[in-house]
């Protein structure tokens, strides 16, 4: 679990996803059409993907991708970024973190 909290942690937003997702896609799009570059880290195509696919679910994240970490905090998958867009409170938190500077 310290292992993926530390990957959470390494830039100011991080995807958890896998390639083949629809809804990973639609996050990472989102978020890139913003300007920002979160790491994203493709579970079906690291080594130890069902490892930290595991630790996500123990965290909450279900269904377990795309799980984003926005200043190292889970924010939730699909839903919940989409819920925070809406609210318009999804870029104010990503200026908070320095993941925009616009």
């Amino acid at each position: 679990m310290e292992a993926v909290i530390k990957m959470a942690s390494e830039r100011p937003v991080v995807i958890f996803s896998k390639s083949s997702c629809c809804m990973s896609h639609s996050i990472k799009t989102l978020l890139s059409d913003f300007g920002v570059n979160p790491a994203v880290y493709e579970l079906d195509e690291m080594q130890r993907g069902r490892e930290i696919e595991q630790v996500l679910l123990r965290l909450g994240c279900s269904p377990s991708v795309p799980a984003v970490f926005i200043g190292g905090e889970f924010v939730g998958g699909a839903n919940e970024v989409m819920s925070l867009h809406l609210k318009r409170s999804l870029i104010p938190m990503l200026k908070r973190v320095g993941a925009l500077w616009v």
